[in-house]
């Protein structure tokens, strides 16, 4: 039973985040799991405690974040990235605050969380996901791995609890949820951002059109992501589109539910049905499919958390487009004029020396995963793609190994654990 915690003052929970991956997999879990511990704005009025949701700056950010966010309706307030700086200045502009609190770090840059709750006044906790920049200006340190602690000074380890990875919850309960029709189930994972979906999009149509003649028993599914929108996928195959000429695919239409599958689906020109899943996050229709086809970033994550097999796409003919590197690789790329140049650039130097590109296989320091980086095509892909899905075996072997990477869940909980702890203090502050 929720709690409710004693005294008349009041409090406010503030988590800071980015962009839509740790929006999806790491903010909803853990605001949903501080819902069910203690009482709190807005989904209990009376509470003296608000849970409010800062967005920083992020040139992977799509904009819709805050929009997506307020959906949920688990936070008293939001603030958008664009109005942050205005936030730092003048907080008193984004509505009343309480006189203390706690703000949680759970992606983008740590510094804005640490100028945060500064300005604010309030205690500070960062998850950390590889290491912790200023374990001088936390009042805790919430740490994937040991190795986050190993790294700090010794003076600031005692501040630092190993909770275990957040994605790691995500698997917990998914294949109950929405089950699937029967058949081999195949997830497309273009982006969702306009930088990977200009070349996701047309390439993973045709990967799919072709991969529907190899095996035509095979059904598609595509996570929509909560940035974007079926529409926004059209454009994106369509002449609008430049790189979409460089393939042959197109959607032909949409259509709406049917007997077949809830919710709406795209048809190619060739006729490949493709159906979509519009209520993010799909950890439930993921975590049954055979094999996924990605884009780079969060879902990497995400897919490896659910244990779910996946090819990784990186397809370099198109890197003059290819902007969406992290920081700040990503913001010398997005300068005008010589953003195309420069874009190119920092995308073919990246690549010549990423060593690994995807989340399982940077965690694990091996290739868990494959990465597929060159001049590749839906053709050679979708072969590829057959040739997994027709071994059982070589599926087994890496969801397993996916598993193990994982840990155990929990680390939800126990983050909302260290928040808790956190507010007696902010209160004698």
């Amino acid at each position: 039973m929720p709690e409710l915690p004693t005294g008349d003052a009041t409090l406010s929970i503030v988590l800071v985040s980015n962009g839509p991956g740790e929006l999806t997999t790491w903010v909803r879990p853990l605001a949903a799991a501080l819902h069910r511990s203690m009482l709190l704005r807005p989904r209990a009025g009376a509470s003296p405690i608000s849970l409010r949701l800062v967005l920083v700056p992020c040139p992977n950010a799509t904009g819709s974040e805050a929009e997506v966010a307020q959906a949920w309706g688990l936070f008293d307030r939001i603030t958008s990235a664009a109005q942050f700086w205005s936030l730092l200045l003048r907080p008193g502009r984004f509505g009343p605050w309480a006189s203390r609190g706690v703000v949680v770090f759970l992606g983008g840059d740590q510094f804005w969380s640490v100028l945060l709750s500064a300005r604010l006044g309030y205690r500070h906790i960062t998850y950390a996901e590889w290491v912790a920049r200023w374990p001088r200006w936390n009042d805790r340190v919430a740490a994937m791995g040991p190795d986050v602690r190993s790294q700090l000074p010794r003076r600031f380890r005692s501040r630092c609890t190993v909770i275990g990875d957040l994605m790691a919850d995500l698997s917990s309960h998914a294949r109950e949820q929405e089950p699937l029709p029967p058949g081999e189930w195949l997830a497309l994972l273009p982006g969702s951002k306009r930088a990977k979906l200009c070349v996701g999009v047309p390439f993973l149509l045709e990967t799919a059109d072709r991969l529907a003649v190899l095996r035509p028993g095979c059904r598609f599914l595509l996570p929509v992501a909560p940035t974007t929108s079926p529409e926004e996928l059209l454009h994106f195959a369509g002449s609008s589109n430049p790189i979409a000429a460089c393939y042959r695919a197109s959607i032909a239409q949409i259509i709406g539910p049917s007997p077949a599958w809830p919710g709406r689906s795209l048809i190619t020109g060739a006729g490949t049905v493709i159906h979509l899943h519009e209520d993010p996050p799909a950890h439930g229709p993921l975590s049954q499919c055979a094999l996924a086809l990605t884009t780079v970033g969060a879902n990497t994550a995400e897919l490896g958390a659910l244990g779910v097999p996946m090819l990784v796409l990186v397809p370099t003919q198109h890197l003059g487009v290819m902007q969406a590197w992290d920081g700040w690789l990503g913001l010398l790329a997005r300068l005008p004029g010589l953003r195309r140049c420069i874009g190119w650039l920092l995308s073919a130097w990246r690549l010549r020396n990423h060593g690994f590109l995807a989340w399982p296989n940077i965690s694990a320091g091996r290739l868990v995963v494959p990465e597929r980086v060159g001049a590749i095509t839906p053709e050679a892909i979708a072969r590829e793609a057959d040739e997994w899905l027709a071994s059982p075996e070589r599926l087994q072997g890496q969801r397993d190994d996916l598993r193990s990477l994982r840990g155990q869940p929990g680390a939800v909980r126990a983050l909302a654990g260290e928040i808790r702890e956190l507010l007696p203090k902010a209160l004698t502050d």
